[in-house]
């Protein structure tokens, strides 16, 4: 197969969708790799290195969408990105289409084969190409809140962890998955005093267990919700429904009773947002005030430590990789029912769920449209 590699243009994108292992490892087995000049620049892998590893260079994005047949990104393909994309081709990036109507338009139109590592399942029923960014968003989430808690970034002028006479920062995490377990283990280490809400009873224990009476744990309710809310220094949003937009759980009233210089962190922005006021931003600007309330809703944040970023995200994506190169995406998707479930676009139709109802498009069988896939 040819596969190529386009150089991320979201702002302040750093991350690349093959790290120079991962080439090595496809163009062992027969495949060729195309990848734009200076694609790895933010990981520190020059074009040489990835020509060492077997790849070929070429000049701009145009070229290696002309001369591949599966594109692997990072971000969701930006207007100009996808105004190359063809029915031939099949794209592998995160997509995150429930809130993005013009992106899931364009590939529509594209006729593209479009699988999102967002909603690829694995037999616990997690999401294995989600949870290595969602690591490294739960974690930057408490980076940037201990960032823009102090008051020269305007927050109130609080250290999270306090000092000995001083009480630590009050740290709300809505949602106890990936995101949430890992803001939480920053949260505690610097000795913030952390609440995690969720409406799982399996997922509170779990984190009972896993740190004692280090965190409090609490049945989310829209009383309790408003509750943690009015009193935390610091909201971090951690909701994720699988491939659909996130739930609005803080309101624009709710964030109003906060105490000014409060700080908000979204992470999941990237599926809307959970909560009322938030927008995306951008690592060049990444926050704004509403009702003197810091938001943080930076919609690629690990993309500001893409080395970190970059070598988890294949960690987990080359098996994937690997496996529709060897087999091609027909018979790799029909094999495997968690890749399967990757699948949001195809041959001009939306198979998934969550964002056909989002966004009003007719959902089409995911096996037949898989099987009409020439092989």
């Amino acid at each position: 197969m040819r596969i190529g590699l386009p150089k991320e243009i979201k702002n302040h994108e750093q991350r690349v969708g093959l790290t120079p292992d991962s080439v090595s490892e496809l163009t062992r087995r027969g495949h060729s790799v195309l990848v734009e000049t200076t694609a790895g620049a933010g990981i520190g892998a020059s074009d040489d290195v990835y020509k060492a590893m077997g790849a070929e260079i070429a000049p701009n994005a145009a070229a290696v969408f002309e001369g591949s047949q599966m594109i692997v990104k990072v971000k969701e393909p930006q207007a100009v990105e996808r105004a190359m994309l063809r029915e031939d081709h099949t794209l592998f990036t995160y997509l995150h289409l429930a809130p993005d109507a013009d992106q899931t338009k364009d590939l529509v139109n594209s006729g593209a084969t479009c699988i999102a590592y967002e909603t690829v399942t694995d037999n616990n029923n997690g999401l294995p190409l989600l949870a290595p960014m969602s690591k490294v968003a739960g974690r930057m989430s408490i980076q940037a809140a201990a960032n823009y808690l102090q008051q020269p970034n305007g927050g109130c002028g609080k250290l999270i962890g306090g000092v000995p006479g001083v009480a630590p920062a009050k740290i709300v995490i809505i949602g106890g998955g990936v995101v949430g377990q890992h803001a939480a283990e920053m949260a505690i280490g610097l000795g913030g005093d952390v609440t995690i809400l969720d409406r799982s009873n399996a997922v509170l224990d779990q984190c009972a267990a896993r740190w004692g009476t280090s965190v409090k744990t609490i049945y989310s309710t829209s009383t309790a919700l408003e509750e943690h809310v009015a009193a935390a220094d610091v909201v971090v949003g951690a909701v994720l429904v699988t491939g659909a937009t996130a739930p609005k759980l803080v309101s624009a009233a709710m964030v109003k009773g906060m105490r000014a210089g409060s700080v908000l962190v979204d992470v999941a922005i990237d599926q809307g947002g959970a909560f009322e006021t938030s927008h995306a931003t951008t690592h060049a600007d990444p926050v704004y005030m509403v009702d003197d309330v810091v938001h943080y809703a930076v919609a690629n944040m690990p993309g500001a430590v893409p080395l970190t970023s970059t070598y988890a995200l294949n960690n987990a994506t080359l098996p994937f990789m690997l496996a529709l190169a060897d087999m091609g995406p027909r018979a790799a998707m029909m094999a495997n029912a968690h890749l399967r479930n990757g699948l949001n676009v195809i041959a001009g139709t939306v198979v998934e769920p969550h964002v056909a109802s989002a966004l009003g498009y007719d959902v089409a069988d995911r096996d037949a449209s898989i099987a009409k896939l020439t092989a």
